[in-house]
């Protein structure tokens, strides 16, 4: 009898690359796969034929099957099966509800690992050539989520906003025009900004502009969920933004 035991695994930001080598061992060893919508399924090659793989869905508006449902097939299948993969975007423990996970699992005395997976925060916009970092331009940066449990737009926005920071946010595309909003109240409307739409894979597509042009350039180009926003003078490093901007300015001058 298999020994039942939960795998929470980060499968990074959506090349399959990019996933951890204990990621892969992991799924390797898998009894079951509990696999998301933003989680590369290529990755399931790695799985035992006889793994079962359950999709259990998670983008926002269409859900498969409620938070409290997944918790519950976790243990469930643990118990019946033995080793459960939970195949997560991004990174667990980013915007994930890996812990929620956890705590419900080791609720029932099922042991438990967290294997951390490169989080789109990152790697969104270095796959772009942005860095969220840059000695003279941003000496930090924020993750925020753009859409709290409760629908609403997240508090912390406004803060991130006031601050010289380099501001990443995470499923926050339904309220762009509201973020922008934000930024521009607080005197930021000609920031450079940036949103990249399935950063990491072929179909990846991106947009840069100002914070007051972004809402506009990303509708015109048609960029849609899953998508990374990114606020902050770090963009201004982009070539595209040099070209439309920066050269735009020394011409006007």
């Amino acid at each position: 009898m298999n020994i039942p035991r939960i795998s929470l695994i980060g499968a990074g930001p959506g090349d399959i690359e990019l996933i951890t080598l204990k990621g892969i061992r992991a799924i390797e060893s898998a009894d079951v796969i509990l696999y998301d919508a933003l989680a590369n399924e290529a990755l399931l090659a790695y799985s035992k034929p006889t793994a079962l793989k359950v999709y259990v869905g998670k983008r926002l508006g269409k859900y498969v099957y409620t938070q409290d449902q997944i918790n519950y097939k976790l243990v469930e299948l643990a118990l019946q099966y033995g080793h459960v993969v939970r195949l997560k975007g991004g990174d667990p423990y980013v915007f994930g509800r890996g812990y929620e996970e956890l705590e419900y699992a080791k609720a029932f005395n099922i042991e438990c690992e967290v294997i951390s997976g490169v989080t789109s925060a990152i790697a969104a916009p270095a796959s772009v050539g942005i860095p969220v970092t840059m000695r003279g331009l941003a000496e930090s940066f924020w993750v925020i989520t753009g859409t709290t449990r409760t629908g609403s737009l997240s508090n912390d926005i406004a803060l991130a906003a006031q601050s010289s920071a380099t501001v990443v946010i995470l499923m926050g595309m339904s309220k762009l025009d509201q973020i922008c909003d934000l930024f521009i109240q607080h005197g930021k409307a000609q920031t450079p900004a940036a949103i990249i739409q399935n950063a990491t894979k072929e179909e990846a597509h991106f947009v840069v502009a100002t914070v007051e042009e972004l809402v506009a350039k990303a509708t015109a180009q048609h960029i849609q969920n899953p998508a990374v926003i990114v606020i902050g003078e770090v963009v201004s490093l982009h070539p595209q933004f040099i070209e439309t901007y920066v050269r735009e300015e020394i011409n006007i001058r």
